[in-house]
């Protein structure tokens, strides 16, 4: 397998079937449920409940074993009514739902109702869905810091992003972590870092630079053509997904990094290389992996849908998709 690595800065074309291939498990009749992969987001409130159950069903029609969200109270029927696949927590809270001497107690509590689960889960997705209330955003500040102390890897999307962006001490030095902002969300980080603006002339050096200074993280940056860098390669996924841009996909895919880079990690643990000459950060791969899946459901779904194509019919292509690159038998 070949996946072309940054030389002198410049990104290359990744070869994300060869990825996909050589991460996506076989089956084993002697396996057992979990060892494909166990996925938790951390995500849903009030106003969002969508996008938390995107990124979890995305991972589960991947291959993911068990997917798990943890959201508000008032986000946890409404999720659980969607599928009864995922497994839903109702533990996080919103500040309206609290007094403010209560909130040191409950935040507590909302940490220790996570950190119990914690050591199950092969990766986090942190974001989808989640708002953006002062007091929920601190708890799951913890969240993450007892995540990264017992390296479980962190795939951050959405208002996760808004969080990490004004506290980069989260995933700063993370090697386990992938951010992947879209246009608006890259803008800000790159401001908030880099103190620039968006150069679209040296778009990979930018963010070779973005992803060194911010102490070696992976960063997919989403837009036309997927740019992703660990601040060491830079990889580009150009491969035609859809030009319908409904709202969703970004979650398709931070459920797909989650679970693509676990299988990565599975991998380089397995056998102690790096994929026969793939990029040897597994959150990399990961990445590499998921954009290209996803771009071939798109795209596969825009071709039976046109504009009536949702998010919902791209996750219902994932699994085909997957199929054609990676057959089953």
């Amino acid at each position: 397998m070949q996946a072309i690595k940054c030389v002198s800065g410049s990104a290359l074309e990744a070869d994300g079937q060869s990825i996909l291939r050589a991460i996506v498990p076989t089956f084993d009749p002697f396996r057992y449920k979990g060892q494909a992969g166990k996925v938790a987001v951390i995500g849903g409130c009030r106003e969002y409940t969508g996008a938390p159950y995107f990124a979890a069903i995305s991972a589960l029609k991947i291959g993911a074993d068990l997917s798990h969200v943890f959201c508000t109270k008032d986000a946890a029927g409404v999720i659980k009514s969607y599928s009864p696949e995922l497994i839903v927590h109702p533990v996080l809270e919103e500040s309206y739902n609290i007094r403010d001497d209560e909130k040191s107690i409950i935040s507590s509590k909302v940490l220790a109702d996570v950190a119990k689960w914690m050591e199950r889960f092969d990766c986090l997705v942190v974001g989808p869905g989640l708002g953006r209330d002062p007091f929920l955003l601190d708890c799951v500040s913890e969240i993450m810091k007892h995540a990264r102390q017992l390296n479980i890897p962190i795939v951050v999307d959405g208002d996760g992003l808004f969080l990490v962006t004004n506290n980069l001490d989260l995933v700063s030095g993370y090697p386990l972590a992938v951010l992947t902002p879209n246009v608006n969300e890259y803008k800000r980080l790159v401001e908030k870092v880099l103190d620039c603006e968006i150069n679209d002339q040296d778009a990979p050096e930018q963010l070779l630079s973005l992803a060194r200074r911010v102490g070696g993280i992976t960063i997919l940056r989403k837009g036309k053509c997927d740019i992703i860098s660990d601040g060491e390669t830079v990889h580009v996924v150009s491969v035609f997904g859809s030009p319908r841009r409904c709202g969703g996909q970004g979650d398709i895919l931070s459920g797909s990094v989650a679970i693509f880079s676990s299988w990565a990690r599975q991998q380089n643990l397995a056998t102690g290389d790096n994929l026969r000459g793939s990029p040897s950060n597994p959150m990399v791969v990961g990445s590499i992996a998921a954009s290209t899946l996803l771009r071939k459901a798109a795209s596969t779904a825009f071709g039976k849908k046109k504009r009536a194509t949702l998010t919902t019919d791209i996750i219902e292509c994932l699994g085909i998709s997957l199929e054609e690159i990676c057959p089953a038998s």
